[in-house]
């Protein structure tokens, strides 16, 4: 454990902040694939593409004034970057698997949990994802936003507080389902 935080083999977050760059990272199998097939779309049509493309661009001579071979070159560099990123985060992934989960009370990774806002009688549903899977708009939350780490580890019909960049928030948590 170091002081930003992880993973218990239960999927549990245990610490604060955001995974320093040599830990792993937890991700569903499902964000796991879709990192996966991006990386493989990168390589095998962006990457061959953007080379012809400065072929093309090299062919219009003097490469000093030559816009579409910068603009070209600027996009090679921007689609290698990606490629590393994607490759990095792929070989430190962790796959959490929640199926042992589906009996469980208790907010770990994976969760669906569906909350009541105490003083908005709002209700709102949220599943608790990896860093690059979250997508408020889909009502999935990382494990590292204050909402999601306010949650961990509390169970079906107990209140908490959550300390959000406005405030606080009082929610009651009304269900906890794992998907299968």
């Amino acid at each position: 454990m170091n002081s930003t935080g992880w993973l218990s083999s239960k999927g549990e977050y245990r610490g604060k902040g955001v995974f320093a760059m040599s830990e792993r990272i937890p991700i569903t199998r499902e964000g796991l694939e879709k990192l996966k097939a991006e990386l493989q779309r990168l390589k095998k049509v962006e990457r061959p593409k953007i080379i012809k493309e400065i072929e093309t661009a090299r062919s219009y001579g003097d490469l000093s004034e030559n816009a579409e071979y910068e603009a070209a070159k600027e996009k090679q560099g921007l689609i290698e970057a990606r490629i590393r990123e994607l490759e990095y985060k792929i070989s430190h992934a962790y796959v959490v698997d929640t199926r042992d989960r589906k009996d469980s009370d208790r907010v770990a990774f994976g969760a669906t949990v569906r909350l009541l806002d105490l003083d908005t009688e709002r209700e709102v549903t949220y599943t608790i994802v990896g860093p690059d899977e979250s997508d408020l708009s889909r009502g999935r939350i990382s494990i590292q936003s204050p909402i999601a780490k306010g949650l961990m580890g509390k169970r079906k019909g107990d209140t908490v507080i959550v300390k959000v960049p406005r405030g606080e928030i009082e929610y009651e948590i009304l269900d906890v389902r794992y998907e299968e």
